[in-house]
């Protein structure tokens, strides 16, 4: 006697509609991402600088001998540039280094680091007609708050004369920053001050080693 049986059915669950829980969870991502666009910001700091005035020095070395070909002279260029930096960042700034690279007309690089605030007062005793140019310097290690604002004047040495500095391609000014790396900022030729058009006013002051 045969007995007949029915196919084995087993029961399974409703399958779940994923196209719900997908689209919530690129919704949610979207909405994050939207709001680390809006409160981050694209800029570390913004660097500008609002006034350039150059010193062209003509120094003249003496030697103890009397033979006027013993002594030899050096031109070169102080650059005296104020540097407004603006904290972007949720977080405070630091100041470590400023240094800059000249690109003459050659093409040839020149990078110089700013003196050191200690230095600042011999480079005035040594070139006295420095000094009414100065202002208050922007130092090392200044720390800047977030949403804050630092200014003052950067004093940089190139080993040039001024008709090498008018005829440059660039001059850029390097700011390293301690934790957010380093950045910089053009010194263009809108920021020069227009009384230094002509330096034949300018005092070239004569030097002679101390040894």
């Amino acid at each position: 006697m045969l007995i007949q049986v029915s196919d084995l059915k087993f029961a399974q669950p409703a399958r779940r509609n994923l196209l719900v829980p997908v689209l919530l969870a690129f919704l949610i991502l979207g909405i994050v991402l939207a709001l680390l666009l809006r409160f981050t910001p694209h800029r570390t700091a913004d660097l500008a600088i609002t006034r350039t005035t150059v010193y062209p020095t003509h120094t003249v070395f003496k030697s103890d001998s009397i033979i006027v070909a013993n002594q030899h002279a050096e031109d070169a260029l102080y650059v005296l540039t104020t540097l407004r930096i603006d904290d972007r960042l949720r977080l405070p700034l630091f100041l470590k280094d400023f240094t800059a690279t000249l690109t003459t007309a050659e093409g040839e690089e020149i990078t110089t680091s700013a003196i050191e605030k200690l230095d600042l007062e011999n480079v005035y005793a040594s070139f006295p007609g420095l000094k009414p140019l100065a202002s208050e310097p922007l130092l090392r290690d200044t720390m800047i708050s977030p949403g804050q604002s630092a200014e003052g004047m950067i004093l940089l040495h190139f080993p040039v004369t001024k008709e090498v500095w008018d005829r440059r391609r660039t001059a850029v000014l390097n700011v390293d920053l301690y934790h957010q790396g380093e950045q910089e900022v053009l010194i263009g030729r809108g920021s020069e001050a227009t009384s230094n058009a002509n330096t034949s006013s300018t005092p070239r002051p004569v030097s002679s080693p101390t040894n």
